[in-house]
């Protein structure tokens, strides 16, 4: 890819994961392989390079496993599906930032053999002090055939983890034998922990001891599943039950109702529908969840922050990456999105407005669309679509010339210019990066008739690279970091700009989980706006 094509590279999460295990009689007349793919078509939109599928059938039988290159639809069709037999198993859908992107060695899920059997892992996140544990890795004689950095915790989980006495009796506290190797300040919640219990629980609170964040894991271990998140809640990750869908001919009786075909995890709960999942709850900051055949989910073990700490949930998925049908938090993606065009339209109303000239609230399609609509609700603006999205348009980054790049958003994004031709355009937008999309479709608007274009971005400006699992550019690119607000408009041809605030943000997503959690620890991670990062960066 040519430097000048890779600028307009945009905001990208790193990946989504999903796994599913069924209930009732083994073998299971679920076809677990395609509840595994619908629920990868659902988290398409956190990553589009690669995706893979690895089942289990019984614990003695070898996985079933299929990766490649490319979207969900064009790597599984029914032959491979049919091949992918099983009881249980984890998916994930791929966006890279490390290791490389077109090598499909680092598709995921990871296999790997260790001492005591056979692992699966799917990891959605990146390891903020990955070269020390890169380094730490090398040290134990492992050896590393990738850059990324969920080899490194597949590597981590099959070393053995340090002062764990062999085993004594049948309930053999290794709560005590964590805590004398100092490895983590953690709660022990199931104190009878089975043999294959111990062997996976004590690997992962070693990992876990060894980076801070950003991970949200799902394991498949002896016919389980383990869904672990990192002590900050950097990720999402969420818990549903799979259950009967309904008869053509009507609702489901209240005994369908209660029945729980089984159960799945997955990055976001906007995957569960088409599956026919019901959300049953979050995994909680730090929590490592066992999921088996025909039992409730349970919290093997908590590990804790730092005590003056808080969890750090990454803003942005509100602002941008999830899928606004989701819930995280307890809350509808959509709604908050919504609060934060109200609170854009509080702190950033047009100025000095002409009583002759008409004026309306647009959004950039189709993010945007929540937030316009709130701006248009608070301040009593009409809401106008000013774009037609063609959806059938590839990413502007790989046009062959310059001059076709140019055209990209042409190419995207129809003006519907009837509807805003001698009006002035309220344009909403989710966040500005570097410029480039946004400065085209103020040129597109004026060229088809809007007298003037007024810009009001949902989020604060982005000044700080994400190290935790977000593709932002470095600080050199971010065009807040070239322009002030006033210059920026200027350089972009609007009539205004003004972004919304790091406190009204805040303000926005959290007055609903306070709403719901009186006494839930409440953060969220807002690095790229402020710079403060929730751990010190090691490099």
């Amino acid at each position: 890819m040519d430097p000048e094509a890779n600028r307009e590279t945009l905001l990208a999460e790193k990946c989504g994961i999903f796994a599913a295990i069924a209930n009732g009689d083994w073998p299971t007349s679920l076809d677990v392989a395609q509840i595994i793919c619908l629920g990868l078509v659902g988290l398409q939109h956190r990553g589009q390079e690669a995706a893979g599928i690895v089942t289990c059938k019984f614990g003695n039988i070898p996985f079933s496993a299929h990766r490649n290159m490319g979207l969900v639809s064009q790597i599984f069709n029914d032959q491979i599906i049919k091949a992918l037999t099983g009881n249980l198993g984890i998916g994930h859908t791929r966006y890279s930032t490390m290791g490389g992107s077109e090598n499909v060695q680092l598709a995921q899920p990871f296999v790997v053999h260790t001492s005591y059997g056979t692992i699966a892992v799917a990891h959605n996140g990146e390891l903020v002090n990955s070269q020390r544990l890169r380094q730490t890795i090398l040290e134990n004689g492992v050896g590393l055939s990738t850059g990324s950095d969920s080899e490194l915790i597949t590597q981590c989980l099959s070393l053995k983890p340090p002062k764990i006495n062999k085993r004594k009796d049948e309930n053999e506290n290794i709560e005590k034998n964590v805590e004398e190797a100092n490895e983590s300040n953690f709660t022990l919640i199931e104190k009878n922990l089975q043999r294959d219990e111990e062997e996976i629980l004590s690997r992962v609170l070693h990992f876990m001891s060894l980076t801070p964040l950003s991970y949200s894991l799902i394991l498949m271990y002896e016919e389980c599943i383990y869904a672990v998140r990192d002590p900050f809640g950097n990720r999402p990750l969420c818990i549903g039950t799979l259950v009967p869908p309904p008869h053509e001919g009507g609702p489901r009786s209240s005994q369908e109702k209660l029945a729980i075909e089984g159960w799945v995890v997955s990055s976001e709960s906007c995957s569960f529908p088409s599956v026919c999942a019901k959300i049953w709850r979050d995994v909680e900051p730090g929590e490592i969840v066992k999921l088996a055949r025909n039992k409730l989910p349970k919290t093997l073990a908590i590990v804790h922050r730092k005590e003056d700490k808080m969890p750090a949930t990454c803003i942005f998925e509100y602002v941008y990456f999830a899928r606004p049908d989701s819930l995280i938090e307890g809350q509808m993606v959509y709604t908050v999105r919504r609060k934060c065009g109200q609170q854009l339209a509080i702190e950033a109303p047009v100025q000095g407005k002409d009583p002759k000239i008409e004026y309306i609230v647009a959004p950039v399609p189709e993010s945007s669309i929540p937030a316009a609509l709130g701006f248009s609700q608070q301040s009593g603006i009409p809401y106008v679509e000013v774009f037609c999205k063609n959806r059938y348009v590839g990413r502007t980054f790989i046009q062959p010339s310059t001059r076709l790049r140019r055209l990209g958003v042409a190419k995207k994004f129809g003006p519907l210019s009837h509807n805003f031709q001698g009006k002035s355009v309220i344009l909403i937008d989710d966040s500005i990066v570097r410029g480039t999309t946004i400065g085209q479709l103020i040129r597109l608007l004026k060229d088809s008739g809007a007298v003037e274009v007024h810009i009001r971005i949902a989020s604060p400006p982005l000044h700080y690279p994400c190290y935790m699992g977000i593709n932002i550019p470095t600080k050199e690119e971010l065009i807040a970091n070239q322009y002030n607000a006033r210059q920026l408009a200027q350089y972009l041809g609007a009539a205004s700009l003004v972004h919304l605030s790091v406190e009204g943000l805040l303000k926005s997503v959290q007055s609903g989980i306070r709403d719901k959690s009186q006494n839930k620890a409440i953060g969220h991670c807002t690095a790229c706006l402020t710079g403060c990062y929730p751990v010190p960066l090691d490099f």
